[in-house]
């Protein structure tokens, strides 16, 4: 396996569908690495070469924030927003959609699994 960004990318995928594994890099991305770096994106992961892999690295350190601090600046400004009080701070507290979505019925990812709610008994 070729290690790139601290990820491990799977041998048998094409080089442009591996990258994708490192959290920050997506189709668009590592589309522009492969055609700076002059690497054919139909290669194989296995079949990189170490020149080939050092140029990957090198172009993602120097031009893109991934893995670990990408992650540290997403979740700094989360708690940046939370800690300001501010409306996205309290909806990212209360677990719920920061934006104007209809939450009656919809936003299951954000609000997990349905609870049911128990009825009051009638009185004889």
């Amino acid at each position: 396996m070729a290690r790139i960004a601290g990820v491990d990318l799977p041998k048998n995928e094409r080089i442009e569908i591996g990258l994708t594994r490192i959290f920050g890099v997506g189709r668009s991305v590592s589309k522009k690495l492969l055609e700076e770096a002059k690497v054919n994106p139909d290669i194989r992961v296995k079949d990189l070469t170490d020149e080939d892999t050092v140029k990957i690295r090198a172009l993602l350190e120097k031009d893109y924030r991934i893995e670990g601090d990408l992650r540290r600046d997403i979740s700094m400004g989360i708690k940046r927003l939370t800690d300001i009080g501010c409306y996205r701070g309290l909806r990212h507290r209360a677990g719920l959609p920061a934006r104007g979505q209809r939450t009656k019925t919809n936003a299951r990812t954000r609000k997990g699994p349905r609870k049911a709610v128990v009825g009051k008994k009638k009185e004889a």
